[in-house]
């Protein structure tokens, strides 16, 4: 997935397999700063498509 084409629900549920990875000790310490860094990456996305959504919210109501 890259961050161009990426969705919310894409991104989100990438990161929940990441945290589960992380929770269950299944990343080697060679691959943390890898993942750590698409994780950022994710959470990036993530953050911008709430804030879209939040703006578009905040038009719609505004108009009404």
């Amino acid at each position: 997935m890259n961050e161009k084409g990426s969705n919310y629900t894409e991104a989100f549920n990438e990161l929940q397999k990441i945290v589960e990875k992380m929770e269950n000790a299944d990343i080697s310490v060679d691959e943390l700063t890898e993942i750590i860094q698409r994780a950022s990456c994710l959470i990036s996305v993530c953050k911008n498509k709430l804030g879209q959504t939040e703006d578009n919210i905040n038009k719609i109501l505004a108009e009404m």
